[in-house]
C-alpha cells in the first residue's frame, strides 16, 4: 500500500507475469495477485517458499483466480505454513480460505492492532483494510529463524507501516522479504493511528544496518541494491519533514494548507493518502518537539516552534 511522490528505481519496469509462477531463487516462487490499483501498483506479490514442503508467504486477496493460481504453482506438494509480513486484506484475505482448506496453521508478529489508540475525533481510515478477525496460530518474534516449508527464515520485526509488519530473511542468502516496509516501485503508506512514523522510520534504520543487501516487496520487482534504496526511502522522508517544518514557519497551519504547499499538482485520486501521510508526519514532529501540533473536531492546527 503505496503513499505518493516517491519516484522509484524499478517503476514501471516491471512485468509481475501476474497469476503465473515466477522462480526467484532456488526454492522460492513469486505469484502475483491480479489486484493492481493505485495503492497496490502491479498487485500483490505472494510467495511460495520450499521445495517439497512449502510455505505461502502473503496469500494475498481472497480471489478465486489468484488462489487457482497459487495451486498449481504449488503442484500438490503440502503446505506446512502460511506466513503473514503483515494484516492488511491485500495480503491476508486469502489466508482464511486456504487455512481452511488446507489446515495449514497461519504464522504472522500477531493479530492486527493500531499503532496507538485512536485519539479523540480521530478516524481510522484504513480499518476497511484491515484484517480485523485473523488471529494467528503462531505468533512469531523478532529475531526468529524458522523453518517455512523447508528452508529456514529469520523473522524481522519492521513495525511502522503497521504494528505487526514483519519481513523474512531467506537464510544463508542475502535476499529479504520485505513486504510492504519497502517496496519495488513507490514509498510505502504511513497512516496513524494503524502505523507510526517513528517506527517507520527505525524500522527502515534497522534493515539499512542489517546483513540482508537485496529485498523482494510485497509490491513492484525485486531491489537488487537493497540499503542503498532504503537510504533513499528514508532520506525521502527527511526531506518530507523539512519540507513541513518550512512550510509551517511560512503559514500552512492546518493540513489541508500542507497539501496544498507540499504536494502541488497531485492527482485527485492521492489526495487522501497524501492527506494521512502528512498527518503521520506531523505526529513525528510534534513528538520530537519539531512543531507544535493541537487536535481539535477538524483536524490538526499548526504552529512552529519560532
Amino acid at each position: 500500500m503505496a503513499a505518493p511522490s516517491f519516484a522509484a528505481a524499478s517503476g514501471g519496469n516491471f512485468d509481475p507475469q501476474t497469476g503465473h509462477a515466477v522462480d526467484l531463487l532456488p526454492g522460492l516462487v513469486r505469484v502475483t495477485a491480479p489486484n493492481r490499483g493505485p495503492y497496490t501498483f502491479t498487485g500483490t506479490n505472494s510467495f511460495i517458499v520450499g521445495h517439497d514442503t512449502v510455505a505461502v508467504i502473503d496469500p494475498g486477496p481472497d480471489d478465486a483466480g489468484h488462489l487457482a493460481a497459487l495451486n498449481a504453482a504449488i503442484g500438490g506438494r503440502r503446505i506446512g505454513q502460511i506466513v503473514l509480513t503483515h494484516t492488511h486484506l491485500d495480503h491476508s484475505a486469502l489466508a482464511h480460505r486456504m487455512a481452511r482448506e488446507t489446515g495449514a496453521p497461519v504464522w504472522a508478529q500477531g493479530p492486527h492492532r493500531l499503532s496507538r489508540p485512536r485519539l479523540t475525533f480521530e478516524v481510522n481510515l484504513l480499518s476497511g483494510g484491515c484484517d480485523w478477525n485473523l488471529m494467528p496460530d503462531r505468533i512469531l518474534a523478532d529475531g526468529e529463524i524458522f523453518t517455512a516449508g523447508d528452508l529456514d527464515l529469520v523473522a524481522m520485526a519492521t513495525p511502522g507501516h503497521c504494528a505487526n509488519h514483519m519481513g523474512f530473511g531467506v537464510a544463508g542468502t542475502g535476499w529479504l522479504l520485505t513486504g510492504d516496509h519497502v517496496m519495488g516501485w513507490n514509498s510505502t503508506l504511513v497512516a496513524v493511528p494503524d502505523g507510526s512514523m517513528a517506527d517507520y522510520l527505525a524500522s527502515l534504520e534497522k534493515v539499512i544496518g542489517s546483513h540482508w543487501q537485496h529485498y523482494l516487496p510485497a509490491h513492484g520487482g525485486p531491489v537488487t541494491a537493497g540499503p542503498a534504496y532504503a537510504r533513499a526511502l528514508l532520506a525521502h522522508r527527511q526531506l518530507r519533514n523539512s519540507q513541513i517544518i518550512d512550510a509551517v514557519r511560512r503559514g500552512s497551519h492546518s493540513t489541508g494548507a500542507l497539501l496544498r504547499a507540499i504536494y502541488k499538482g497531485i492527482a485527485p485520486a492521492l489526495n487522501v493518502a497524501a492527506r494521512m501521510t502528512l498527518e503521520a508526519h506531523i505526529e513525528y514532529l510534534a513528538g520530537r518537539g519539531d512543531i507544535v501540533a493541537e487536535r481539535g473536531l477538524f483536524g490538526w492546527r499548526l504552529s512552529s516552534r519560532r
